[in-house]
């Protein structure tokens, strides 16, 4: 399975059970070196910070790493953490705790700054801090048995869940993306559709659907807003589309 980001104008891709992170150029999409991190055992996320210029990567084996946009600068940032998820904001990493149900946030440095507590029935697959500063949580009801999406508070309290016609019926968790005026990009991997939703994550159309994606399961998604582009992560390949909001 591969996970994508883009730093200003360079794309970069890892996969499980590999220590290269592959580098592209976003514009020619020409093979570009690619870097190796030493240690790096399951890498399974990465994402990028462009205030900072680094890569944060999940690595399965309880960690997150801090890599520098070249590579010369590598280091773990989060021992004995063992994300479930991780995303970026310009100043502040988010990480799912399965373990806890909670939503762990740090600064740039790795410097814890705050945790959320979920409600118990939440076991968090995937979370992203919206530009309200709340935060959309991927997640199994327990007590449902079923994937939901829902926007906590910083208190974790329930603001919204995914509604509206045509809704999919989720089979295997989503993972979601946010833009600067609160649309939200929801992949569905069972149905190898993405949609978009509003700020009050109620559906508002598929964007990407099954012919587009080839019939693959789109896995991890990261939005580029300066260019509109769209980077979908699948089990063997990456895919850029072009997607308007309105």
């Amino acid at each position: 399975m591969s996970s994508v980001t883009q730093l200003h104008d360079v794309v970069y891709v890892v996969r499980y059970w590999s220590s290269t992170v592959w580098r592209f150029n976003a514009t020619t999409h020409e093979r570009l070196a690619d870097i190796e991190m030493e240690g790096l055992r399951n890498p399974y996320i990465i994402v990028a910070c462009e205030q900072t210029s680094k890569m944060y990567v999940a690595d399965r084996m309880e960690r997150v790493w801090q890599m520098s946009a070249d590579g010369a600068d590598i280091k773990i940032l989060l021992p004995k953490i063992k994300p479930r998820s991780l995303s970026v904001t310009s100043t502040r990493l988010l990480v799912a705790s399965q373990d806890t149900k909670e939503l762990l946030q740090f600064d740039a440095d790795g410097n814890e700054r705050k945790r959320v507590k979920l409600p118990d029935y939440m076991d968090p697959h995937h979370a992203v801090e919206s530009a309200a500063e709340t935060f959309i949580v991927s997640h199994s009801n327990t007590q449902l048995n079923q994937y939901q999406v829902s926007e906590v508070n910083g208190v974790g309290n329930v603001l919204h869940q995914l509604s509206g016609s045509g809704i999919p019926s989720l089979v295997l968790p989503p993972r979601v993306a946010v833009e600067s005026h609160g649309n939200i990009f929801l992949t569905d991997a069972h149905n190898c559709t993405i949609s978009l939703l509003d700020a009050q994550l109620t559906l508002r159309r598929v964007i990407i659907d099954e012919d587009q994606l080839n019939h693959k399961q789109p896995r991890r998604v990261c939005y580029i807003e300066p260019t509109g582009q769209l980077l979908v992560g699948m089990e063997d390949s990456i895919a850029v589309f072009g997607v308007l909001c309105k």
